[in-house]
């Protein structure tokens, strides 16, 4: 499974496995070894390749079918000029305003969860 992921991610990007083999600094028969499932990546390649292809190293091993974890996700969000601004009005807010905040927040994570659940039973 990881090596079928590896090729998949490589292809996708269109490149060859010379191309892996000299961004890892390894050999194109280890890199290729990694495909074919005759070798396993160290836990520094395998978090080389996970930040090459931007995807969670649990998506690698096949934990998750989910590409990206959620810290980069939310960095991107950050990001957002709005959101900004949004934390800012937060900060000014009143103890009421922040209680109801944290409810509808926890209530967003349940949803969430809920989803979360029913896509892994599928």
């Amino acid at each position: 499974m990881f090596g079928n992921k590896l090729n998949f991610l490589r292809k996708e990007k269109k490149l060859r496995q010379e191309d892996m083999a000299k961004h890892l600094g390894i050999a194109r028969t280890t890199y290729a070894m990694y495909e074919q499932g005759n070798r396993e990546p160290d836990y520094d390649t395998l978090q080389k390749l996970a930040d090459f292809f931007d995807v969670s190293v649990d998506y690698l091993l096949g934990r998750t079918e989910k590409r990206h974890n959620k810290e980069s996700s939310s960095k991107e969000f950050i990001k957002e000029s709005k959101l900004n601004l949004w934390f800012k009005d937060i900060e000014d807010a009143s103890p009421e305003k922040l209680e109801e905040l944290k409810q509808f927040w926890e209530f967003i994570k349940h949803k969430e969860s809920n989803r979360e659940s029913k896509d892994d039973t599928k």
